[in-house]
């Protein structure tokens, strides 16, 4: 019952259009399918290898986010059903998932993950190497990848200001992107400690997992 109450008092205070990504890792699939059960239906893993088994083992209408930084050796496991791609954060990455979309016959959604944190183990592209992908010609090199929009994380500390800084400058160069291509609408940014200050400035996808699962299961 307690992930039932959490998820109701996240999703009563979503901002209108906002998707709640459960973040699902570590989970057991009763978590999941409690969370299912109540409504819940787009679900984030990070590990592929559990993203697959649970993929296999939950119900098929569930739409599964990889949010995890990907090895590129690992793309063909989830490529087949995968519903957004949200750390496509180096061009090699991008590269094979083109590659392996096109041996499945699908066109896969993915976002580019843009570094915006001050801290070193954050992933993604900087400013200057995503700009370089907004052009539908450049884009366009990977026919079979489908950019839907940006993913970034903030810097983890307890100084509102700067986070709220840091998702701004996203949303600026996200505003940039979506200028060039028509078809972006996500902007993936937020977390359980700080969606709140990313829906203010615009996130359209927030990816939460304490706040509503509770601690993780290591």
């Amino acid at each position: 019952m307690e992930i039932k109450a959490n998820l109701a008092r996240i999703q009563s205070g979503l901002a209108p259009g906002v998707t709640l990504v459960a973040v699902s890792k570590t989970q057991p699939d009763e978590a999941l399918l409690e969370a299912y059960e109540a409504g819940q239906r787009d679900f984030g893993e990070n590990r592929v290898q559990d993203l697959k088994g649970k993929a296999e083992r939950l119900p098929s209408d569930i739409r599964w986010h990889m949010i995890g930084h990907i090895q590129t050796n690992k793309i063909k496991d989830f490529i087949g059903f995968v519903h957004l791609v949200h750390g496509v954060d180096r061009l090699k990455v991008l590269k094979a998932l083109d590659q392996e979309a096109a041996k499945v016959g699908r066109t896969v959604d993915a976002l580019l993950q843009v570094h915006i944190a001050e801290e070193d183990s954050k992933f993604g592209f900087d400013t200057d190497e995503v700009r370089a992908l907004f052009s539908p010609e450049a884009l366009g090199n990977f026919p079979n990848v489908r950019i839907c929009g940006l993913m970034g994380m903030a810097t983890f500390t307890d100084k509102a200001a700067q986070i709220q800084r840091e998702f701004k400058g996203l949303k600026a160069l996200y505003d940039e992107g979506a200028a060039l291509n028509p078809n972006w609408h996500v902007l993936s940014m937020g977390m359980s400690g700080d969606y709140l200050i990313a829906m203010e400035v615009g996130s359209t996808h927030i990816r939460v997992g304490s706040a509503l699962f509770g601690a993780r299961n290591y």
